[in-house]
């Protein structure tokens, strides 16, 4: 059976399909994409369909990571087909803790702040979309660091 791995931010449009991309390339060169599986979504459904922001594409490109997730909303169903759902800040943590159909599965629910253990000076994964280009950077840097993590945490209990 598949460990699997839900990233969810506002619009599923930066940070959430990054995170995807990231941990799906971490994954694939592990050797692991056999046992792990992993999608993303977003707590507001008005980008619903949209591939990444072209700007996180850009970036994401320049580091080897092809983006083409299609925007998708959270919904409870999520609670019941994934292992971890892996949230970029306390407003989608606050979102995604109400549509848990019991508060058992709340402890599927994690904060990429715990794994980004290279910037502790952070306690969520900033939105780039308002940011320059530099945000869009600093959200790859702490997506990659957070993806290892979660794979390291992963790889060892499978």
């Amino acid at each position: 059976m598949k460990q699997r791995v839900l990233f969810v931010c506002l619009g599923n449009i930066c940070r959430s399909p990054a995170a995807q991309g990231i941990f799906e390339d971490k994954v694939i060169k592990r050797g692991l994409a056999d046992r792990i599986y992993t999608d993303s979504a977003g707590t507001y459904a008005g980008h619903r369909g949209e591939l990444p922001d072209p700007r996180m594409r850009r970036a994401a490109a320049e580091r080897g990571y092809e983006l083409t997730h299609r925007s998708r909303p959270i919904c409870e169903d999520d609670f019941y087909n994934f292992d971890m759902i892996v949230v970029m800040d306390d407003s989608n943590y606050e979102r995604v803790s109400r549509l848990a159909p019991e508060r058992k599965y709340l402890d599927k629910l994690y904060r990429m702040a715990e794994f980004t253990t290279d910037f502790p000076d952070y306690s969520y994964v900033p939105d780039p979309y308002y940011e320059g280009v530099e945000g869009f950077y600093l959200v790859l840097n702490m997506l990659e660091n957070g993806c290892e993590n979660i794979l390291d945490k992963i790889e060892t209990e499978l």
